[in-house]
């Protein structure tokens, strides 16, 4: 998968790991996410047995393990592994229906299945393929973000299961060149070419990152445009452009962007006086300066929530009551283990009026949140953020 994203990331990871960037916070939520997941996916396989590692010796036991559970007539394994040639993987789930015949899923903690889902299979299927193993159904249990908590949590409505079979045999022959490639890369001792262009699956602001570590890259370079991508990377490469300021006028950009190059060449801010004055005409008093901080779970945490809602448990408020009057604060903590929703909106109610403009940093975020407020407490439905 390393390789898919980017050949040199793979290069790294097996020759200079300390150009990899430590795992951040976001990162490691998403682990914790997955690892959260799993008991609930598991349950939908009642008998499994997990065999799994807890250390390098159990780990190069795994596959005799693995092998051993199959031959005693085990049906379903979790966390098995699997050996062929140079190629090895850890299966979330396998399930026998067949002599030789199996059926495989990957659990995965997003709300539906991806291509970085395809890609991962199909590696899989190739290594079962190579075991002299026959592969049925291939699929993907996943989150299911419709799910609403009543009581204790059901794992069979918390969780979906997607049929992708035909997409991943799909990718048999382009799999074998991919790791055909990537075992070449593997093995190779200078590292391939690093360039941002050649990143994939998504994984282009991420390359940028380990990029920057591995080169010198001049200030208000091409990398610093907002929302570039490879593809665009890549024209402006072959071009032998590397800074903001050398884009020609005819370079296809955002109005975004192109505002962002028109700053770099004319070195200075842009100010549009006509949309600011218009915007902040638009005001009318009281104003609010408003903000809300969030939880949000894979498992909900309370009744009436779903997988990732965005539920606020505090916010900020200043309010400016008319101009040149003194600014005020006011704020909501929830400080108990119980659903926010119902306090927080009722104190809400109390600290802003019926009339007035609520001033956000985000302001979609604000108002997607109101409509959560106004789901799990509908009798507050009416309060909203006034644009």
């Amino acid at each position: 998968m390393l390789d898919l994203r980017h050949p040199a990331w793979l290069w790294l990871k097996k020759h200079d790991k300390t150009k990899h960037p430590p795992v951040d916070d976001r990162t490691q939520a998403m682990f914790d996410a997955g690892h959260d997941f799993e008991p609930y996916a598991e349950t939908l396989f009642p008998g499994g047995e997990t065999l799994g590692f807890a250390d390098y010796k159990e780990y190069l036991s795994l596959p005799k393990r693995t092998q051993e559970a199959l031959d005693s007539g085990v049906i379903t394994i979790f966390q098995g592994r699997f050996e062929y040639g140079q190629l090895t993987f850890i299966c979330d789930v396998i399930t026998v229906v067949g002599d030789k015949e199996i059926d495989l899923y990957e659990i995965k903690s997003s709300t539906k299945a991806k291509p970085d889902h395809e890609f991962d299979l199909a590696f899989q299927m190739v290594v079962l393929e190579g075991c002299g193993f026959t592969v049925r159904n291939i699929a993907v249990v996943h989150v299911n973000n419709q799910y609403v908590r009543h009581g204790a949590i059901d794992p069979a409505e918390l969780t979906t299961i997607t049929d992708i079979t035909e997409t991943v045999k799909a990718l048999r022959e382009q799999t074998l060149q991919h790791v055909e490639a990537a075992l070449k890369v593997a093995g190779s001792r200078t590292i391939p070419d690093i360039s941002p262009s050649l990143a994939r699956l998504g994984s282009f602001s991420d390359w940028v990152g380990i990029y920057r570590g591995l080169t010198t890259v001049e200030p208000e370079s091409i990398y610093d445009l907002c929302s570039i991508g490879a593809e665009d990377t890549g024209q402006l490469e072959a071009l032998g452009i590397t800074r903001l300021a050398d884009i020609p006028d005819d370079f296809p950009l955002s109005s975004k962007q192109q505002l962002q190059v028109q700053a770099t060449k004319q070195n200075k801010v842009l100010i549009q006086a006509d949309k600011i004055a218009k915007y902040l005409g638009s005001f009318t008093y009281p104003l609010y300066f408003f903000d809300y901080e969030t939880m949000s779970s894979l498992v909900p945490y309370f009744d009436g929530m779903r997988p990732y809602q965005q539920v606020p448990f505090q916010y900020s408020l200043h309010i400016l009551d008319a101009p040149g009057a003194e600014l005020r604060h006011v704020e909501y903590l929830h400080r108990d283990n119980s659903n926010p929703a119902e306090p927080l909106s009722r104190a809400l109610k109390s600290h802003i009026g019926e009339t007035g403009s609520v001033i956000t940093w985000n302001m979609s975020f604000e108002m997607g949140c109101n409509t959560t407020l106004g789901q799990l407490v509908p009798e507050y439905a009416e309060l909203g953020l006034i644009p």
